[in-house]
């Protein structure tokens, strides 16, 4: 559900740093902004999840060993809702917890100590290597006459541009991962706006009315974006 662009200058770029080494996380913070990345940083698993559904990172570096939830678990999370490249970092250096890191679907796995040239190094690598895609392997769905193209998150009618705001293009995302399946209300709540706090599920109708004034030919008639009574909505192309 991150956002996916095509290769631009490094300022562009979103790096979120996950580690519970607060003073680690401060240096490499300061030593990838010097370098040209926008940075975020995230001292546990919890605000990890949070900080990916508001910061919409381009590549996150995870930590394996934290309290609470940890790397493995984080991971795990965002492979279900996103391919955003993942970059795990770990003092493990067994062969099987690195195999155990490529299974869950990260890009990278850097073992501990490393430099912080190093880590800007294959940060950079797997962002090149990432967005090098042919156009034709970005993800574009047809949601009736609406063209959205989930990698570039933007969507068109006819050739003409449909505005999303960003909650609206996630949540948007979301159904269509999950196109012709019921998607409960909470596991919306959770994927958009990652478990934060004061968010109910009044929040979920408003922005599915939202949506289908956009998505739909009449909204007061939805033929897309379903609702499931009891229990959700489900999208259909």
């Amino acid at each position: 559900m991150f956002s996916h662009r095509q290769m631009e200058p490094m300022a562009k770029f979103r790096i979120l740093l996950v580690d519970d080494d607060t003073t680690l996380l401060r240096f490499l913070g300061e030593f990838l902004m010097n370098e040209g990345f926008d940075v975020a940083t995230a001292p546990n698993g919890s605000e990890a999840m949070r900080s990916a559904y508001r910061f919409q990172p381009d590549l996150v570096v995870m930590d394996v060993m934290m309290p609470g939830i940890d790397g493995w678990e984080v991971t795990s999370r965002l492979r279900e809702l996103s391919e955003v490249p993942i970059i795990m970092v770990s003092g493990k250096t067994a062969e099987e917890d690195k195999l155990r890191g490529f299974k869950l679907g990260v890009d990278d796995y850097v073992t501990k100590p490393f430099s912080f040239a190093e880590l800007s190094a294959r940060i950079t690598s797997v962002l090149h290597r990432t967005r090098s895609r042919s156009p034709s392997s970005r993800r574009v769905v047809n949601i009736g006459d609406m063209q959205v193209d989930l990698d570039r998150r933007e969507a068109t009618r006819q050739g003409v541009p449909v505005p999303f705001t960003p909650t609206e293009f996630r949540l948007l995302e979301v159904m269509t991962r999950q196109a012709g399946q019921a998607v409960a209300e909470p596991a919306l709540m959770q994927a958009v706006w990652g478990g934060e706090t004061g968010v109910e599920t009044v929040a979920v109708r408003r922005y599915i009315y939202l949506l289908r004034q956009k998505v739909e030919p009449d909204p007061a008639n939805p033929v897309h974006i379903i609702t499931v009574r009891g229990y959700g909505y489900r999208l259909e192309f």
